[in-house]
Parts: C-alpha cells; structure tokens; sequence
C-alpha cells in the first residue's frame, strides 16, 4: 500500500519537477540550467537581438527602449516588453529589481574580454537563482558557434543552424571576392561616428572589423585604446587620411557633410563615396555591433568593390530580414533600409 502511494505521488509530482542539466558556457564555465528554457533575459543588446532572431518570443525584456523608428519592423509582443537596462556603453547598469521580478530562466552575458563587470552580475543573478551563460560574440566569425550553442540550449537547433550558416556563407564569399587584393590597391576607409563626424575607430576595433573583412583599409590604424572606442581626431587629420570611402554612422552627419565646405577637400566627399550606414531595427555595422553584421558585410563589400563582389542590395536584404527577422519587406521598405 505504501508503495503504491508513493508511486502516485510521483505520478502527480512529475509534471512540475524540473529537471536539470550541466552545460559548458562559451567562456569553459560550468552551468546548470532547465531541460526546457522559455524565457532568457540578454544582458547587452547584442545578445539581445541574438535572442531575438532565434525567436522572439523568448526575449523576457529590453536593455534600451525601442525607438519608433524600429517598431513597425519587430514583434509588438517584443516592444512591449519592459526595459530592464544591461552591461553596455557608459553609465548605464542592470536593474536588478525588475529581472528578478520577471524570473527568466537563463540570463546571458555577452563574455567580453576586458570586462570584469559581467562575473559580478552574474553572481547576483545566480543568487537570485537565475543561471547566467556567457557567449564570445567579440568578433563576426564567432556568430556561428554562438549561434549554434544557443540552438544545443534553447531547443532551436534547426533554427539556430540555419542563421549560423548564413554568417558562414556571408563571410566566406567576401573572403573569396576580395582576397589578393594588394595592400596598396586596398579602398581606403574612414568611418565617421558622432553628429560631427570626427569620431572613430582604430583598425584593431572590433568596432570597425567590418572594413578589414570587406577588404578595405581604415585609414585610422593601430591597436584600441580602449574597448568603448569612439576616439576623437580632428578634420585636419582626416584630411591628411584623404580617405576613397567614408562610412557614416550618425544620419546628422551624413545630411550635412556634402554641404559643409571644411569636407570637401576629402576625395569621399567629392567623388560622392560617402555611405550612411543602414540601421533598422538594428545597426548594420556597429553600435552595437550585432547578428545584422552579416548583412553589413556583403553591403559593404558591394560598396567598395562592386566588381568583384557583385550582389543585388535590395533582394539581399529581402532575403535577410525574411530568414532572421520573419519580415517580408516592401519595396519602400528595402529601399528606406538602404536609403535609395
């Protein structure tokens, strides 16, 4: 009789044990997390919008609002969502409170190298019972491993497989287009941040790896100073750079430079080779430097070498937003995205 009893409170207790399982994050740690993960907070909007390309439904909250620019191309149930902050650029931080409130089953980290910030939060969220995982999303080429790790955790390898062989694909045929290009005959590039353009990045930049894998050559060499970036320089040095091709990040800047006559000197701004980077509902390029990296890149490339790497903007796009955004763009809308 006792063991009968025993076998139907089992029966009954079943269905809300959860059971557990040992991972190994992408920075060697050890992880226990639940058999089936439903909802994830990203710690940084890189992992954020990593997340969110996988599935939305997900996504347990936002680091930053969602500008209304973005809205009418993302899941109204992922707009809505609350912002809880996160680890990201200066003077911003992790409310706490409001994660905790929303009990997400798995907190991921984006497992920058110079940061020691990310181990802190982490022991609070497992104090609050919250697992943490880090990824390594430093560079482009590590997207496909992230990707496909997710998929092993979250259940979505079929998914997740699909976006890391996109990244794959992305890289490998820009490497192809563009190998053997002398260093000298390499288009020269400087990419303007801030509303006044004089803001920029070193070549080491994860920042700017794009121009480097589009085989291009940042005029603003050497190692980072740092890891936020964003070093300011003068225009009488970008002068001097004189550089073919000038990537924009700031909209501000772009409407005004061909009108500014301090710029137009610069070989970009006469030979009208001057680009505002695409940026909904995410940034192509940088700030932050996310998933849509893979479409920046094969952008770019057409950009400064469109015989070697000849590709159809507007269709690619298309393709893109459909595969990792579930977005059947417009014809308006491709060419608003690409500012044509």
């Amino acid at each position: 009789m006792l063991k009968k009893c025993i076998c139907f409170a089992l029966f009954v207790l079943l269905p809300s044990i959860v059971f557990a399982r040992e991972i190994t994050d992408m920075a060697g740690r050890k992880v226990s997390v639940t058999e089936k993960i439903n909802r994830v907070y990203g710690v940084s909007p890189p992992v954020s919008y990593l997340i969110y390309s996988i599935d939305p439904s997900l996504v347990a909250a936002l680091n930053l609002p969602v500008r209304n620019e973005e809205k009418n191309m993302l899941k109204p149930e992922y707009t809505n969502l609350p912002v809880a902050g996160g680890i990201f650029g200066q003077g911003r931080s992790l409310n706490m409170e409001t994660i905790i409130g929303l009990k997400p089953d798995l907190a991921i980290f984006w497992a920058l190298k110079d940061s020691g910030v990310n181990s802190q939060y982490a022991e609070k969220m497992q104090n609050a019972g919250i697992p943490s995982v880090f990824l390594d999303l430093d560079r482009l080429e590590a997207y496909p491993r992230a990707y496909r790790f997710l998929g092993e955790i979250l259940g979505r390898k079929e998914r997740c497989e699909m976006l890391a062989s996109y990244v794959e694909e992305s890289t490998k045929s820009v490497a192809a287009a563009v190998s053997g290009i002398p260093e000298k005959e390499k288009t020269t590039v400087y990419y303007a941040e801030g509303t006044d353009g004089l803001s920029t990045e070193r070549s080491s930049s994860l920042h700017a790896e794009l121009i480097f894998l589009a085989g291009g050559r940042n005029v603003h060499q050497g190692d980072a100073p740092d890891h936020y970036g964003m070093e300011k320089i003068s225009l009488e040095q970008v002068m001097l750079y004189d550089p073919e091709v000038i990537l924009v990040q700031e909209k501000a800047f772009f409407d005004s430079v061909f009108s500014d006559k301090r710029w137009q000197s610069v070989k970009a701004v006469k030979n009208k080779r001057v680009y505002l980077i695409p940026r909904n509902p995410f940034n192509w390029f940088d700030r932050p430097p996310s998933f849509m990296r893979a479409m920046g890149l094969k952008w770019l490339a057409n950009i400064l070498y469109p015989s070697r790497y000849r590709m159809d903007p507007a269709a690619e796009t298309k393709k893109f937003y459909d595969i990792y955004l579930g977005m059947e763009l417009k014809d308006s809308q491709t060419r608003e995205i690409l500012g044509l």
